[in-house]
């Protein structure tokens, strides 16, 4: 069978889809080399930080946001004899010729309506409902996705197939001196605390800001930061927080070394598709305090101290729990070394792989 794989999402406008798309795609080739895999790419597409494997191409300069998709994928994927389509992204073809999967990650504009507009949350649903009609078989991250799909859009779980990720390869615990060299090239102390991710609402940064006030160690806030909520860092400055570092984007390379360099990992998020953040933490030895909310209970497990994110003194009571608590943190640390070995991305493959066969059967 020859199953197409749709990667024009593997750029640096979409860094998370991105990055599934590469680890994924490199995973099934290593678990079944004889798949049959093919990759839909644009080759105008701009140079991008992501390297996708050694694997048969299909052209596509088409972007995902064009209308003009709806009719060239399904010629592309005709003329390429695709036995079954994956995109990895609900922007598709919606009669894409094939039987197809579509993955899905999260439904932060319906569960927090609130930050989005009425035609954004529109569009959003519309599209869902189309690439759930289009795809026969929809992957989710985490079973808190998979609940969410059925709540919102009354999917039939027995549709669903959970295949949740992993941390990649080079998130492990990084030497002193790697520790050391990354702390110089950021300015950061000896002690810090680290959360990294970007500043949208539903990340609940103001509430990590607020609770952080008892607090003398560094927090450093790093991470891609979006100028229209600007309410984290405006918080700090009312309250003189100057032990809080906006630190802004960081480099992929130095991430390993930040977390491993950090005194404790905290991410207060209200909703996640799946959290890898916490896994990557945690891959690196560094004990994490993060929300038990969504999906964070199912990447956590009992390797992370979990509290109500809505709360500013629950959050702030068990930061300083694990600051002081010297005990705690190895405890926390030898965990989640072990939880964030129970993900990786064989297993991430082989169970979409059982996805494809599952879709297979059906077209039977």
């Amino acid at each position: 069978m020859r199953i197409v794989l749709d990667a024009r999402t593997a750029t640096d406008h979409f860094p998370g889809i991105g990055r599934y798309v590469v680890n994924l795609s490199q995973a099934l080739t290593e678990i079944a080399p004889d798949l049959g895999l093919a990759l839909l790419h644009d080759p105008s597409a701009a140079a991008t930080r992501l390297t996708l494997p050694d694997l048969p191409r299909i052209a596509c300069s088409i972007s995902p946001f064009s209308i003009q998709q709806q009719w060239i994928v399904p010629g592309i994927l005709r003329r390429a004899r695709a036995k079954l389509y994956h995109s990895p992204y609900y922007l598709m073809p919606y009669l894409p010729g094939v039987p197809s999967l579509v993955t899905c990650y999260d439904l932060i504009p319906l569960v927090y309506p609130e930050y989005y507009t009425a035609t954004q949350r529109l569009m959003y649903r519309l599209a869902h409902i189309l690439a759930l009609r289009a795809a026969r078989v929809i992957l989710a991250i985490s079973q808190a996705t998979q609940s969410d799909l059925v709540r919102a859009f009354h999917v039939d779980p027995q549709r669903i197939h959970v295949t949740p990720l992993a941390a990649d390869a080079t998130f492990a615990p990084r030497s002193a001196a790697q520790i050391a060299a990354a702390r110089s090239k950021y300015a950061l102390p000896e002690q810090y605390a680290l959360y990294l991710g970007i500043n949208k609402p539903h990340k609940n940064l103001p509430r990590l800001v607020e609770a952080w006030r008892l607090s003398n160690i560094k927090l450093v806030i790093a991470g891609q930061w979006d100028e229209r909520y600007p309410e984290a860092r405006q918080l700090a400055e009312e309250l003189g927080l100057d032990q809080i570092v906006f630190a802004g984007p960081v480099e992929e390379a130095d991430l390993p070394a930040l977390y491993s360099g950090a005194t404790l990992f905290v991410f207060p998020s209200l909703y996640e598709g799946f959290g890898l953040p916490v896994l990557e933490a945690m891959a690196c030895g560094t004990p994490v305090v993060c929300s038990n909310t969504s999906s964070l209970p199912e990447v956590a497990g009992d390797a992370a101290l979990q509290v109500n994110p809505l709360g500013v003194d629950t959050l702030a009571e068990a930061i300083g729990r694990a600051l002081i608590n010297d005990e705690l943190r190895r405890n926390l640390r030898e965990k989640g070394l072990a939880q964030a070995a129970k993900f990786s991305w064989e297993q991430t493959a082989q169970k979409t792989q059982s996805a494809y066969e599952t879709l297979e059967g059906l077209e039977r």
